[in-house]
């Protein structure tokens, strides 16, 4: 595991543990700014290692399908970013 995975993963067990006291002041009835605020918290983490996936990918696979002369892996890269970027940005 690369560090970049292991801060990553850092991120996502953050964000579980959030989840969880998320779910549990939903349960609790807490007061609902409350709520938001361990949400937003959440999403914060979530996107924090989504983004540390995509910089990782981008230096690591992307560069070597881009340094090769493959074009069509490439292109099928490209996409695979493209996809991505778009699904993030909803």
């Amino acid at each position: 595991m690369t560090i970049k995975h292991a801060d990553t993963l850092v991120n996502f067990k953050k964000a579980k543990s959030h989840l969880e006291k998320v779910i549990q002041m939903v349960e609790g009835d807490r007061y609902c700014i409350d709520i938001m605020q361990q949400n937003l918290a959440v999403i914060g983490l979530l996107k924090s290692a989504h983004q540390m996936l995509m910089e990782g990918h981008l230096n690591s696979c992307f560069k070597n399908a881009m340094n090769t002369n493959n074009e069509k892996r490439k292109q099928e890269m490209i996409l695979e970013i493209l996809k991505v970027s778009k699904m993030a940005n909803k």
